[in-house]
């Protein structure tokens, strides 16, 4: 993860009361003391959220399955306990309106997903939600409505773990769901995609016909709060970051290395090892990121499987099959495309060299995405004037929030802090953190929606 300062300004703490400060609207107190006030409530939405979807240590939340769709009916009835509007679109997601004054007025979304990995922790993704329902409820009880509608959206499958594809809600709502996706099977059940969507109550057809529910037409904003999946914010004892970007990817879910096997007694120079010359290629591609990372290139890549084929390999056999997954990002399309053309290099020299075959398989693509400058600037304000210490930093993780972006929507992000990471139960994000988090979300909303 790096901290990204876009523009000359102090990036954290609060260096005073700021100017802004005296001329809040006389609700702000208010709003922000009823937010403050909210960690009884929040605290048990996320005991009840925990164990609706417990699984071992950590909760499972699977894509189109029992423990997502627990979340999804969880939030539904808090909205309905505030009396929201409530609503789905044709892939399930879940929409949950604060009628603003002008109703044709393009709204303001708040969301993130409501799905996790298998168990996993019980605040990725969900905290984003609820710090939506929290804000909102802060708003109703001071008797602020808001000039436009503003939606708090709980998206369907955003851990791509499930059906090997990144943002399959946030896409299908936006209408840019590729059609192939649909039949993409769930890494458990092995059903196709289209089959859960419509097992959960929505309508595979409309997407494959590309049938969006929101644009950028529709949507003014959208905003995304997220625990952090590395611990700067730790790091820096400070509990809020605002994001300035996101990274894009690019992915091989199902990658293959095809040698020969062979007698452990083979000389060296007779092998074909796809072993080796899977393992050649992951050390190859930690020295480009280690020399990035001195250069002060942010990137990432991730293997996160990578084995032999089970039934045949032995101790006394050279592997003749190596398979893995390869994830590989960073925060600029030109840098994502050297790094594809470095991995096809290496690719070709690892081939030449061992006499191997990669077999990439079908490759995916998320853009990379830079945070709306007026809304970075906006949601400083909003902290400052409530006293809320920050940092600006770049998001290491995909989120939602790229896929609106991808679509001409302009979006941002608040991290809350969080010691142990992400995608396991030790997540460790505390209520006081997810307040001042939230917080921030309120005051911006009555900055900006007065």
């Amino acid at each position: 993860m790096v901290i990204v300062a876009p523009r000359a300004r102090k990036q954290s703490g609060v260096p005073g009361k700021s100017k802004l400060r005296d001329a809040r609207a006389p609700a702000t107190d208010a709003v922000v003391a009823a937010v403050r006030a909210s960690g009884d409530y929040a605290g048990k939405i996320f005991a009840e959220l925990r164990a609706g979807s417990a699984s071992g240590a950590g909760v499972t939340r699977d894509a189109y399955g029992k423990g997502e769709q627990f979340a999804h009916d969880l939030v539904r009835r808090l909205a309905g306990e505030l009396k929201l509007e409530i609503t789905q679109d044709a892939a399930c997601n879940t929409y949950m309106t604060l009628p603003g004054r002008d109703r044709n007025a393009p709204a303001v979304i708040v969301g993130s997903h409501l799905d996790s990995v298998a168990n996993g922790g019980n605040f990725d993704g969900a905290a984003g939600v609820l710090a939506g329902l929290v804000a909102v409820r802060a708003l109703k009880s001071a008797g602020f409505q808001p000039a436009c509608d503003v939606t708090v959206m709980g998206v369907r499958s955003e851990e791509s773990v499930w059906f090997e594809h990144s943002y399959i809600g946030s896409r299908a709502a936006l209408g840019t769901l590729s059609p192939q996706v649909l039949q993409a099977p769930r890494k458990d059940t092995r059903k196709p995609l289209e089959d859960h969507i419509r097992l959960a109550g929505g309508d595979p057809d409309a997407l494959r016909r590309g049938e969006g529910f929101l644009s950028k037409e529709r949507v003014r904003a959208f905003l995304e709060v997220h625990i952090e999946q590395a611990p700067m914010l730790v790091d820096a004892s400070c509990p809020v970051g605002i994001v300035t970007g996101i990274p894009g990817n690019f992915r091989f879910p199902n990658a293959k290395v095809v040698g020969e096997y062979g007698h452990v007694g083979l000389h060296r120079k007779f092998r074909r090892d796809a072993a080796l010359a899977a393992a050649e290629f992951a050390q190859r591609l930690d020295g480009i990121w280690e020399k990035w990372d001195g250069k002060g290139r942010p990137m990432a890549f991730t293997i996160g499987r990578f084995h032999t084929n089970a039934r045949e390999d032995a101790l006394t056999k050279v592997a003749g099959e190596c398979e893995f997954s390869l994830d590989v990002r960073a925060y600029s399309e030109s840098d994502i495309l050297e790094l594809s053309e470095m991995v096809e290099e290496i690719i070709a020299d690892i081939e030449r060299r061992r006499r191997v075959t990669f077999n990439l398989g079908t490759k995916s693509r998320a853009e990379a995405a830079a945070s709306d400058a007026d809304l970075l600037e906006a949601l400083e304000a909003a902290a400052r004037e409530i006293e809320v210490p920050f940092i600006l930093m770049g998001s290491p993780a995909s989120h939602d929030a790229a896929a609106f972006a991808a679509a001409g929507i302009p979006m941002a992000m608040l991290f809350i802090r969080n010691e142990n990471g992400s995608h396991t139960p030790a997540e460790s994000m505390e209520i006081p953190d997810f307040l001042d988090a939230t917080a921030v979300l309120a005051r911006w909303m009555q900055r900006e929606l007065a």
